[in-house]
């Protein structure tokens, strides 16, 4: 009972410590974030356990859906082979074939979520390798030495055509490590290109292109334009990303590690390993770290040099990254205590020149992705301005909402969700209040079906809590009986279904609802002495309630 892996870490920690460095300097952190994993597992069977419970109630027949072993599959992380196991003890079966069907579903929308451009790293075959000049500039010239129409290799392409042109040397940045790839425009005398992105494939830079006028051709000399604006937007953001790294590590612990980036001219995002939320002091905390550096100004070096070298500089390197015989080491910040440097990382993509050209650094949120991997986005610069900007604005509108000024707005909002907690409660004794009045005439409804008391009414203007109420009441004033009670909002039917002590063996409040659900467009479930149930279709009410008596005749 319980959660007991991480009580095995100590163990191996002490077995395997020598082999495996980490085990003993993470095992805190490795002990927390197991014990973290398996409760939150627990609690998911828990609810998995449940949803299958009151499904397994509405069943009809002896196989377990394949549509509902995919929802546990999908939702709760159960197995196909556990809900199997749980079929098992109760003589049903699983339908494996109709949840392949919908695992099969699933595969295709990852795949129509993830076919946005041609995989030309499947699809072609470039022998060129594409010179990268943009770290110096972003105009230059370079000849082309592949021209593509769709997958097709061709010798030219004519105004009015989309394709990719490949350049033996280019300015553009292709995407790559998380950043965004370059946008622009080539140029002849007589023609002009424009890039709305590059990427890359093995080692050729592919310029993604349509002919704006004039053609392109194979061996053309072609002046090469960066979008600047674009690329510097980019550039700060992805040295922001290096900084706001750091400032993890600092704040939460050298367990951190990115899992993923994304890094353009509106944004950047950064993925990190972290079992658990950042709470809104741990922010603030990492937010104001990023922006000293920033303010600090200090300029961003860049070094290139071999692995022993980014070692020796107590360069951050990727886990599952490939690195070359050469390596681009990015050293930001000044650091403290003594450090040599805030950030030092490896990395082949652009950068601001000094951290103060990045302005200002902003998180706009932080959320969970994936079981202990966390994301936080966030913008600086000009866009950092502009969200100051828009929380102005909003903060201007709410207070102009509630009349009041800034420095009593939050006093003044304060008051109004007092005030209306206690509207919401005393409504709900109202509520209740009307049930009881509503249930006091209720019982002489009741009619005698076969020598057992059968109650179903429509009770106008009562919620789920006020039909409740009424169910409790007339299940102690009717003493034995079968009661079906409804109501509606005018949008939604609610129905509530109970069986009292003495008749549960004989009736089923659970089968009734699900019986009658149907007749009010949805359907429900619940125990054998109370269940509850409700659909779209208003017009069924007085449908589902006469139906009990047939119901039970049919009993």
């Amino acid at each position: 009972k319980g959660p007991f892996f991480h009580m095995l870490v100590n163990c191996l920690a002490e077995e395997m410590g020598d082999a495996y460095p980490q085990l003993r300097e993470q095992q805190q952190h490795i002990e927390k974030t197991l014990k973290a994993e398996e409760e939150q597992f627990a609690r998911t069977l828990d609810k998995g356990m449940g949803v299958l419970e009151e499904r397994l109630t509405l069943l009809s027949g002896t196989v377990i859906p394949g549509d509902l072993v995919f929802l546990l599959y999908d939702t709760f992380g159960f197995p196909m082979d556990l809900t199997a196991d749980i079929a098992r003890e109760r003589d049903l079966t699983v339908d494996e074939a109709g949840f392949e069907i919908e695992m099969e579903k699933q595969r295709e929308r990852a795949r129509a979520a993830g076919s946005f451009d041609l995989d030309y790293n499947k699809l072609v075959r470039i022998d060129a390798d594409t010179e990268f000049t943009g770290y110096e500039g972003t105009a230059g010239q370079g000849k082309v030495v592949a021209l593509l129409r769709g997958a097709e290799h061709v010798a030219e392409l004519r105004e009015g055509e989309e394709g990719v042109v490949v350049l033996d040397r280019t300015p553009f940045y292709g995407e790559s490590g998380g950043q965004a790839g370059d946008t622009g425009y080539l140029s002849t005398k007589d023609a002009r290109i424009d890039v709305h992105n590059t990427t890359k494939v093995g080692g050729a830079f592919l310029h993604h292109v349509v002919v704006v006028h004039g053609a392109v051709k194979m061996g053309d000399a072609l002046d090469a334009h960066v979008a600047g604006d674009i690329r510097q937007a980019t550039a700060l953001n992805h040295s922001a990303t290096h900084l706001l790294h750091a400032a993890l590590r600092k704040v939460l612990g050298n367990h951190v590690a990115q899992k993923g980036s994304l890094v353009d001219n509106q944004r950047l995002r950064f993925d990190f390993a972290q079992p658990e939320p950042v709470g809104a002091e741990r922010l603030h905390e990492i937010e104001m770290l990023v922006n000293d550096e920033i303010r600090r100004n200090t300029d961003i070096e860049t070094t290139v040099g071999d692995m022993d070298v980014a070692k020796a500089k107590g360069a951050m390197m990727l886990f599952g990254e490939k690195y070359g015989d050469s390596v681009r080491i990015l050293s930001m910040g000044a650091g403290f205590s003594g450090e040599s440097n805030f950030s030092v990382e490896l990395c082949g993509g652009t950068h601001a020149k000094r951290t103060g050209d990045i302005g200002l650094f902003r998180i706009v949120s932080e959320s969970g992705v994936a079981a202990g991997v966390r994301r936080i986005e966030a913008v600086t610069g000009e866009a950092a301005i502009a969200r100051f900007d828009e929380i102005e604005t909003e903060l201007n509108n709410a207070c102009a909402v509630l009349k009041t000024n800034r420095s009593s707005f939050a006093e003044k909002l304060q008051s109004l969700a007092d005030t209306n907690r206690q509207l919401e409660k005393q409504l709900a004794q109202l509520k209740t209040k009307l049930a009881s009045g509503s249930g006091g005439d209720l019982s002489t409804q009741a009619k005698d079906v076969n020598g057992i008391k059968v109650l179903a009414v429509q009770i106008d203007g009562a919620d789920v809590n006020a039909l409740r109420t009424i169910l409790d009441q007339m299940k102690d004033k009717l003493k034995s009986a079968v009661i079906l009670l409804a109501s509606s909002d005018g949008e939604k039917a609610t129905l509530i279904a109970g069986v009292t002590t003495d008749l549960v063996a004989r009736f089923k409040a659970g089968d009734i609802i699900r019986d009658l659900a149907p007749l009010v467009g949805g359907k429900g479930g619940g125990r054998a002495d109370m269940a509850q149930g409700g659909g779209t279709d208003v017009a069924g009410i007085p449908q589902a309630l006469a139906a009990l008596e047939t119901w039970m005749s049919q009993k």
